[in-house]
Order: C-alpha cells, then sequence, then structure tokens
C-alpha cells in the first residue's frame, strides 16, 4: 500500500540501552564452532559488541526509564500525551497489553490511547503510519511511540547465526501536528507466506510451551537452539532484503518526484553491515549516506534500530538542522516498508544508560 500523509512532524527522539556490554570475543567459547571461523564471520558482518538486560528486564521497565527521563527533564508533559503506542515482540504478558501497564504506572490520563502493535523488524515504520493516522483526529495533538524489545532472552546462547546479532533497546519517538504543509510519503509491503523466515516456533498458543518445546537441540550447521528460541533463515532474508527493498525505495522516491541525492540520510533497519552494504551498492546510494554502525556497537533490537541509528549518527545535529529521510524497514512478518520525510529542529534527540 501506498500512503501519503500531510501538516506531520517528529519533535523528539531518546533511545534507551541497556548498561550491560558483551563482546562477540566474550561469548566465542559458547558456539560450536572454531575461534577461526567465528573471527572470520566477525569480521564478515561487523559484529562487536552489544546491549542486552539483566535477567528480569523487561520492555516497560525500559520504556517507563525513558518515559520518566523525559518528563523530569521537561521534555515532554504528561497532560499533552493523547496516545501511547508500543510496537514490540516481546510483551511483558500475553495479556494484557504492555501499552495499558506503561500508561498505568506513569498515570497517563484515562483518556489516552494505548495499542500495542506486533510488529519486528519494520516496526518503526509501522508505528510511525499509526500515528501519523492517529493524528488525523481532531483531538489527537501528541502520539508518543514507543519501540522496545528484550529478545536475547529468546535467543539461544549457543546459536552462533543470532546471538552475536541481537541486542536490547527501547526509543521513544514523539510525533506532532504541523503547522506547516509538510508532505511524508510512505510504503508498506507484507508477504505471510515467508512467515517462518524469522520466526519463535513455540511459545504461542499454535505450540505452547512445554518440557519438550525447551530442549535444546543441534540444527546442520551446529548452532544448538530450542524451538522456544528464535530462529532465522539468515540466507532467506539476505535474498528477500536485496529482492525487495530497492525495488521499493526506488518507486517510493519516484512518487515523491525526489532523486536519491536529494537524500540526505538513507536510516534502514540494522540487520546486520554486510546486508547493509549489499543494499546501499544494489540501490547506488553512497556508503556514508546508509550508517550501518548499529550491530557493532549495541547489537539489532528490531524496530527500535532505526531511532537508535538516528540518536547516534546524528545526535545533536538534528536540533538545529534539518535534513531530508528516507527511513526503511524490513524483515520478521515478512513486512517491508518506507518513509520519506523531513525530520530536523528537534526538541532531543540523545542516548541514555538503564
Amino acid at each position: 500500500m501506498n500512503l501519503k500523509f500531510h501538516r506531520k512532524k517528529i519533535t523528539g527522539f531518546l533511545t534507551v540501552l541497556p548498561s550491560r556490554e558483551i563482546t562477540f570475543e566474550d561469548e566465542m567459547q559458547n558456539y560450536n564452532f572454531s575461534a577461526a571461523k567465528s573471527m572470520k564471520l566477525k569480521m564478515a558482518m561487523g559484529y562487536n559488541k552489544h546491549r542486552v538486560v539483566d535477567e528480569g528486564t523487561c520492555v516497560s521497565d525500559l520504556c517507563i526509564y525513558g518515559l520518566n527521563y523525559l518528563l523530569e527533564n521537561g521534555l515532554l508533559r504528561k497532560e499533552d500525551i493523547d496516545a501511547l503506542l508500543l510496537v514490540t515482540q516481546s510483551p511483558d504478558y500475553q495479556m494484557p497489553p504492555t501499552s495499558n501497564i506503561i500508561q498505568g504506572k506513569l498515570g497517563l490520563g484515562r483518556e489516552v490511547i494505548c495499542m500495542d502493535i506486533n510488529q519486528g523488524c519494520c516496526g518503526f515504520i509501522i508505528g510511525l503510519t499509526e500515528a501519523f493516522m492517529l493524528l488525523e483526529q481532531e483531538e489527537v495533538n501528541k502520539v508518543v511511540l514507543l519501540n522496545a524489545d528484550v529478545l536475547s532472552r529468546k535467543v539461544s546462547k549457543r546459536d552462533r547465526n543470532s546471538n552475536p546479532l541481537i541486542g536490547d533497546a527501547a526509543t521513544i519517538t514523539v510525533i506532532e501536528k504541523s503547522d506547516s504543509d509538510t508532505t511524508v510519503y510512505g510504503c508498506i509491503r507484507m508477504d505471510g507466506t515467508g512467515a517462518d523466515a524469522l520466526m519463535i516456533p513455540a511459545g504461542g498458543m499454535r505450540m505452547p510451551a512445554s518440557v519438550e518445546t525447551s530442549e535444546m537441540k543441534e540444527d546442520s550447521v551446529g548452532n544448538f537452539r530450542s524451538l522456544e528460541h528464535l530462529v532465522m533463515k539468515g540466507d532467506e532474508v539476505f535474498n528477500f532484503v536485496q529482492r525487495e527493498v530497492p525495488p521499493l525505495i526506488e518507486d517510493l522516491l519516484y512518487r515523491a518526484a525526489c532523486g536519491k541525492e536529494e537524500v540526505d540520510w538513507y536510516m534502514f533497519h540494522q540487520p546486520n553491515r554486510f546486508m547493509l552494504h549489499k543494499l546501499a551498492d544494489k540501490l547506488g546510494v553512497p556508503h556514508e549516506k546508509m550508517p550501518s554502525n548499529i550491530v557493532e556497537n549495541f547489537g539489532n533490537a528490531s524496530g527500535a534500530t532505526i531511532p537508535t541509528n538516528i540518536s547516534f549518527n546524528i545526535g545533536g545535529r538534528l536540533k538545529q538542522e534539518q535534513y531530508m529521510f528516507c527511513l526503511a524497514g524490513f524483515g520478521v512478518g515478512l513486512t517491508w516498508g518506507a518513509l520519506l520525510m523531513k525530520i530536523g529542529n528537534l526538541d532531543f534527540n540523545e542516548i541514555i544508560y538503564y
């Protein structure tokens, strides 16, 4: 679906990262591979270190910590929040919605719309789209979008495919109505026939958790995981991204009558450095315009990687400057989407640690 929004703006980004940092070398002994093979993988994929939560830390903990930071520093007021959107695939509970828990613990008003959205790698794009649609309502003026996951708790420590790249994080994005005649162009695509490319097989209603689903087993290439862990078909995901994302971006720019060179930043979801470099090459975009350094510094925290990318690589410049951004997410679902919009003159653009 192709989308278009008018008079919408982002006024702030905050990324909340766990204080706990683990290096690739710290975990190499967990893998059923030689040190030489593991180091070769590190160099190719851009692995280095990742941030993961302590045992027991949940999505709501990260989100509430970040929201309290904004409230205490006068960057956000409770009474101004009209909607609270949480995009996550690792909620605190199966029910109730984690967004309601956050609303209750913060003491937000009863008229605040709370919504959990079950999306992953493309979750920031999906969340922004929902925020823009809510802002079409007369009584909605400010939406707080939370992208948060603690998927390190659902990844096998003995899975060399997934464990080195997964990180945890929460991001807070504030979206408001704009007085300027701005236009946001967007597009979203989905293909559920490829849903098993990224999946946690057990733990839901289709396959409830049990003694059998928690049993660790070795796969054909030497990784150990249970059915309750994330499984990723890396080749299928890579091919999907290289096949589907470039034409999506090309079409988005065509509809907006925007040349590739007019885009200042291509801020894409961060699966790994190798995939992003290949994607930039296929699009004909300079590597410096498409940063690929989030996994090596913090890990892949699903939908939170795009705002983390913006906070880490641009930082305070966005408080004084404005740039044209192409934002894109792609992965679990399979879901892929992109937005083209100007972002700048923000109230805040920071990273803090939990």
